[in-house]
């Protein structure tokens, strides 16, 4: 029998490099190695390079080049948001320097679905004496604004809230949220990982003050990352020992992969103008529709409408979403069952639970996440595979099947 086309629908988990990615990238990685902090000609080619990636990052969110800090991941840009800004904001208001009447800002307020990268950073800094606020989501998964209105004080030093959930896809009203925020005198993060390269975001409108983003989410490299810094916000660097990044972040900056960031930057900038208004949109309402209809049991995790196009994430009743996503492996379909973060942790998805769905609902949960490169057949098949797959699990009584049980149904 021969093995079935694949078909990768985990782009949320990440994408493939581009081939003008990867093209750009290989002289860096022979020829045109550098060190860009070197004041030789090679040096400075390569710091040129990097000027120009980060130019073409900046570009693409609606900042300036002078805004744009390279960093290896997400993660560590979230952490250098929270850690650096937290840490500049307290070491700003020392208390030799603050009126007696002014209260320290000691207080981070953030969303219970936020990254882990954001929740556990925040709460690693309560030995600092720093507390959180975790403000809940409502069923749909969107946060109100009104109610983090309420969360803040004069002694919040951070908001953190992300653009779109990377598990169920919502949009979160950060621009309304942002406004609060400043009203409140309190700094606006922005973790746009899920969003940035899929559709269009401009720091200027969101008005926030740092804003995330990776390569691997829009086909560029792995291990490069940038976080927007908006000028004047003070940055307290979390790595030492150089001056790269304007002082900001230590450490040989990575030119291959910032190159090969930057190429994709432009490249998802050409994609987002010149996108026709089907496309990932129409696959994944297409997709969704066609999971609840064929699937009895299946029901949409999130909101229908406030949600990014082509992320899926839908629960099957009785049976185990790892068990679902071993199936559709099986039939050359890729999909996740959450957060690749957190594919190691033991326990439901957070996310999940914060929307209020009991533990073996979340557990009976499945994220599709389509991309540019998904076509119309592509989606037919997940619903049919999908479809069996589940009628298959349900009357094994939703387990995972043992191999001999696998190797007859693989052909679902």
């Amino acid at each position: 029998m021969s093995t079935p086309r694949e078909i990768y629908a985990d782009h949320a988990a990440t994408t493939a490099a581009a081939a003008e990615v990867t093209a750009a990238m290989a002289p860096y990685m022979g020829a045109a190695f550098g060190n860009p902090s070197s004041v030789h000609r090679r040096g400075e080619a390569a710091r040129e390079a990097i000027e120009n990636g980060r130019a073409q990052v900046a570009t693409l969110i609606g900042a300036t080049p002078e805004e744009i800090v390279f960093t290896a991941t997400g993660s560590e840009a979230n952490s250098l948001a929270i850690l650096g800004s937290v840490g500049g904001a307290m070491g700003a208001a020392a208390p030799a320097a603050r009126p007696a009447a002014v209260p320290p800002r000691r207080r981070i307020v953030v969303s219970a679905i936020e990254h882990l990268s954001v929740l556990e950073t925040a709460h690693a800094m309560g030995d600092a004496g720093v507390e959180v606020t975790v403000v809940p989501v409502g069923s749909g998964g969107v946060l109100d604004e009104a109610r983090v209105g309420r969360a803040l004080g004069p002694d919040v030093a951070l908001v953190s809230v992300m653009l779109v959930n990377n598990e169920i896809g919502t949009l979160q009203p950060v621009a309304g949220i942002a406004r609060l925020a400043k009203q409140a005198g309190a700094l606006m993060h922005c973790d746009a990982v899920q969003a940035v390269g899929k559709i269009p975001v401009d720091v200027g409108a969101l008005g926030v003050d740092l804003l995330t983003l990776a390569g691997h989410k829009f086909h560029g490299p792995l291990g490069a990352a940038a976080l927007y810094v908006r000028r004047r916000v003070r940055l307290a660097p979390q790595i030492h020992g150089g001056h790269q990044e304007r002082s900001r972040r230590a450490g040989t900056e990575n030119l291959p992969a910032i190159v090969g960031l930057g190429v994709a930057a432009a490249r998802a900038a050409r994609v987002l103008d010149g996108q026709p208004p089907r496309t990932i949109a129409s696959l994944g309402d297409r997709l969704l529709d066609g999971l609840l209809a064929r699937v009895a049991g299946a029901h949409l995790n999130g909101d229908r409408e406030r949600r990014v196009p082509g992320l899926v994430n839908v629960r099957f009743d009785g049976v185990d979403g790892e068990a679902v996503l071993h199936e559709l492996d099986l039939a050359g379909i890729t999909v996740s069952t959450g957060s690749a973060c957190s594919a190691a942790t033991p326990g439901p998805s957070h996310v999940l639970l914060a929307l209020g769905l009991r533990p073996e609902d979340a557990h009976a949960s499945v994220r599709f996440s389509l991309g540019e490169d998904n076509v119309d057949i592509d989606v037919d098949r997940i619903i049919t595979t999908t479809a069996a797959v589940v009628e298959r699990l349900r009357a094994l009584g939703g387990r995972v099947p043992h191999a001999a049980e696998r190797v007859a149904g693989a052909g679902a």
